[in-house]
């Protein structure tokens, strides 16, 4: 899937998205063309990130159009659209949670991570 057909299919999700669970979201959302890998872990990308207030500008979702590339290269475009619709969808679950003063799906992250890490450490 080229950029250009990932951003218009990232819109038409967006426009399916309730409003009220995009309040706040002052950043908006972007789909940037790089790639982000994770610090910690080879082989491993980020796909897109909540970020709450980075100096002081609002909170953002930002996508990362290189990390779906590398981890989704080859697969047909419905993969990647479910793919890019389960990313948007959990960014959008720290946004909410953020607003609500929780962090259940931080915590999920972190265990999956740590999960992820001691794998790794064991190969």
């Amino acid at each position: 899937m080229t950029y250009t057909c990932m951003h218009r299919c990232l819109e038409e999700m967006i426009d399916r998205i309730p409003p009220l669970f995009l309040e706040q979201l002052n950043g908006g959302i972007s789909l940037l063309e790089e790639e982000k890998p994770d610090e910690q872990l080879s082989d491993v990308y980020i796909l897109g990130e909540y970020l709450d207030q980075p100096y002081g500008l609002g909170s953002l979702i930002v996508l990362y159009y290189g990390s779906f590339a590398a981890t989704l290269a080859g697969e047909p475009e419905s993969v990647w659209k479910k793919e890019l619709w389960e990313t948007l969808l959990h960014e959008l679950r720290h946004h909410v949670e953020a607003l609500a003063g929780m962090g259940d799906l931080q915590a999920e992250d972190e265990a999956r991570f740590e999960a992820w890490f001691k794998e790794g450490e064991a190969k």
